[in-house]
């Protein structure tokens, strides 16, 4: 067995990795660019080495520096995680080159996988099933286009050299393929360096159900059972299980049976997973699945597989790359109880899921969740910072009861009480999810969150108890003063009335002030100043809220619902940036498409450019119509609230 490894990634897969590595005795070395100088991926390793500045070309995806940390700390072999170099081939041969080893599969193997195309051709001669579509060669827009049109619309345009979304775009309509397919192949170049897509029919009620398998060095391959991963927003798993709802015998050993071909077709080492699309119009039936592509990775979701059959799956990649055989043979594995997984994303639900960055000014995780088993799976601290750099994951909740209803109601109770402030996060639409009829019916397909999105993402707004809460805690009110003076304490002595205090608090756009009124004894009377206003009498020690101080702001956690209110500064001077003229980008990132030019007349909804946060695209529209006073440059890099379009101001 190894005596030192290099982890070459970060965040919760580089801890994850580590803790297994401890535990079996191994040391580790952790890389980090600048933006994670003091990240907990660091921290947690017996030694950290410094790759660069921090985009990631220039650090993690710098397989030089990282083959090279690894030389000068001696570390015998490189995990790569998921992501960033986990399936580069010429990175493998590189670290072979240099005589480490790579804790993953071969290099014919990632090649044999590493594009959709080829993939897709070669399962086809192994006997296992394909989605029907364009898989070859010829990239030009007629082609293309010409191929969409015989498959049949919808179809999807997939980059052929990766996965996770990227480089992905669902087309309904002739008219659309152009545009979307430019699209597609800028995201997909960004995300892999390869511009080249596929073109495949779109499955009607597809779920998404994918097979974990694993091999060793002596041709042994076994599958640990199945997935379901149909809970996905644009085209990204958010919530993951194990084993797949209304699974049948007939069906598991079909799917089981063509992942393990699969994988005997290539001749794989170690842990990978073959993914397939369903049809579930009609239930789960062996003859209505084919493949979509084979990760030669570890998954992010490879906790519901641990948890269902009580197996590290770290441990098992480390013996197998040590060459060590399959620690168990395929009869020795059993499914047990049910298992899910729920990302937690620095992003905003309400604006169609827009990456996030922000200090986490709080960061508070559940122990338990009361009947089932509870893991948690994060990267990051209080007070770390989300960057823009890096994809947004802050944690993974991973819970495991007897039955599937079992689990999704320990998932509740866990995010229930998971408390983050000071970046906008997803644990209220996830909620949401994990709660929502078609889901804990398991009436699961990919399409799920897109329908009920408007439901699943709406903003809430804080019960008017809480909100008055929220007033008495940003008062600063105490029921004890801290010192001997009697007007230290809010409550404290007044001549000839109960002292008033007046607090403001914005919420949104809305502007809430209180007229707070000491009573005694801890209680404060609490009044909205507004016509109807409601009264509270509350107590400032009262176990009920759960409410936390951050700069200029104050969260309100109710159940999973979390309210963030801004404190009032009278003193603050007030600017309306823009105007009303101006749109702001809505993220830091990269300006990567400008579609108008000063003195263009645009219409509301109108596409004015392609900004690119952490990989992804997203179009910023004319938030009205108007004419064009001064837009973005392409290739600049703004920041939130950069003003991207100025318009020309309209007479009153």
């Amino acid at each position: 067995m190894f005596k030192k490894i290099l982890v070459a990634n970060r965040g919760e897969i580089a801890v994850r990795i580590m803790r297994t590595a401890a535990r079996m005795g191994i040391s580790t070395v952790a890389v980090y660019s600048d933006a994670d100088r003091d990240a907990l991926h660091g921290a947690g390793a017996d030694e950290a080495v410094h790759i660069g500045p921090p985009s990631a070309a220039e650090s993690y995806l710098n397989g030089e520096r990282i083959i090279a940390a690894a030389k000068a700390t001696g570390a015998e072999a490189i995990h790569p995680g998921y992501g960033f170099l986990a399936e580069n081939p010429d990175f493998v041969e590189a670290v072979e080159k240099a005589g480490l080893v790579f804790i993953g599969p071969t290099v014919p193997a990632i090649r044999a996988m590493g594009l959709k195309d080829a993939a897709k051709q070669l399962m086809e001669r192994a006997g296992v099933p394909v989605v029907p579509g364009y898989h070859d060669e010829a990239q030009e827009l007629v082609v293309l286009a010409t191929k969409a049109r015989e498959i049949g619309y919808p179809v999807l345009v997939k980059a052929r050299a990766g996965g996770g979304g990227k480089g992905m775009r669902r087309i309904d309509h002739p008219d659309e393929f152009a545009e979307a397919l430019a699209a597609a192949k800028r995201e997909a170049r960004a995300s892999f360096g390869d511009s080249r897509v596929i073109v495949e029919k779109l499955i009607k009620n597809p779920r998404h159900i994918e097979v974990q398998i694993f091999g060793d060095r002596y041709g042994n391959v076994i599958h640990l059972f199945e997935r379901d991963c149909s809970a996905q927003r644009r085209h990204q798993k958010v919530i993951e299980e194990a084993p797949a709802p209304g699974m049948t015998a007939a069906m598991r050993a079909a799917m089981t049976n063509a992942a393990i071909r699969a994988a005997q077709a290539i001749g794989y080492v170690g842990a990978g997973t073959v993914e397939f699309i369903v049809d579930a119009s009609k239930g789960l039936r062996p003859d209505r699945f084919w493949f979509m592509e084979m990760n030669t990775r570890l998954q992010v979701e490879h906790p519901v597989t641990e948890m269902v059959t009580g197996l590290d799956l770290v441990e098992w990649q480390l013996r197998i790359a040590a060459g060590e055989a399959l620690p168990l043979e395929q009869d020795a594995i059993a499914l047990s109880g049910h298992a899910v997984e729920a990302r937690i994303y620095a992003e905003d639900p309400a604006r169609d899921f827009l990456p996030a960055t922000g200090k986490l000014y709080h960061l508070r995780f559940p122990q338990e969740a009361a009947g089932t088993a509870l893991r948690i799976d994060s990267g990051v601290r209080q007070g770390d910072e989300i960057q823009p750099y890096y994809d947004p994951l802050i944690a993974k909740i991973i819970t495991h009861g007897e039955s599937r209803d079992a689990a999704l109601e320990g998932l509740g109770k866990a995010l229930a009480k998971t408390e983050i402030a000071g970046a906008t996060v997803n644990t209220t639409f996830l909620s949401r999810l994990a709660q929502d009829p078609d889901f804990v019916s398991a009436k699961l397909d990919t399409d799920l969150i897109a329908r009920r999105q408007a439901v699943l993402t709406a903003k809430s707004e804080p019960s008017t108890r809480a909100s008055a809460a929220a007033a008495l805690a940003a008062s600063g009110a105490r029921w004890k003063p801290r010192a001997s003076d009697p007007f230290d304490s809010f409550s404290g002595y007044t001549h000839f009335h109960p002292l008033t205090q007046k607090q403001t608090l914005h919420y949104g756009e809305k502007a809430l002030t209180y007229a707070i009124t000491g009573q005694g004894g801890g209680q404060f009377s609490v009044h909205l100043e507004a016509p109807e206003g409601e009264t509270f009498v509350l107590s400032v020690d009262d176990p009920e809220w759960r409410i936390v101080a951050w700069p200029g702001h104050l969260t309100v956690f109710e159940g999973a619902e979390a309210h963030t209110f801004q404190l009032h500064d009278p003193l603050a001077l007030t600017e309306n940036v823009g105007g009303g003229n101006g749109l702001l980008a809505p993220m830091p990132g990269l300006v990567k498409v400008v579609r108008a030019s000063a003195g263009d007349g645009v219409r509301k909804g109108q596409p004015l450019l392609v900004l690119e946060a952490m990989k992804m695209e997203h179009t910023i529209t004319a938030p009205h119509d108007g004419v064009i006073a001064e837009i973005a440059a392409e290739g600049a890099q703004v920041n939130d609230g950069t003003m991207l379009v100025r318009f020309v101001a309209s007479e009153t």
